[in-house]
């Protein structure tokens, strides 16, 4: 026996989200830097779960599929942007013509803003310490 499985790599920051789509009736697993946590509990905020669901809702598949996933590293946000772009992916996988209304949506869009580095000499990547003339 096979296992269906359609998979999708999200990330965001310095966050990476690996997302499993298995048929199923809309479980999510989640595992977070190789721990179990429970979905909502650890994402308390009803702003992360909705935009996580985002592209089932959009899809209407958000009871055909249980989500399997395993994100690392990143902030709570990052980690549910991530989550997102993974399952508009694998969404994209599982049926091709579901990438018009994702993409118009803004959901297959890798959000590419990065931290900038500290340089020396700075406090942190461009605030310099105050300027005095004696």
């Amino acid at each position: 026996m096979s296992l269906i499985q359609y998979y999708g790599t999200g990330r965001r920051k310095s966050s990476v989200a690996r997302v499993y789509l298995r048929p199923g009736k809309g479980d999510v697993t989640l595992y977070v830097n190789k721990r179990l946590r429970p979905f909502k509990d650890f994402f308390s905020l009803e702003t992360y779960r909705k935009s996580i669901k985002r592209p089932l809702m959009l899809t209407e598949t958000s009871d055909k599929f249980d989500l399997f996933v395993r994100v690392n590293g990143g902030g709570t946000s990052a980690q549910a942007e991530a989550i997102r772009l993974g399952i508009a992916r694998a969404l994209v996988e599982f049926n091709k013509e579901l990438k018009p209304s994702l993409k118009e949506a803004g959901l297959l869009t890798r959000d590419d803003r990065v931290k900038e580095r500290k340089k020396y000499g700075l406090r942190k990547a461009r605030k310099a310490p105050q300027y005095h003339k004696r």
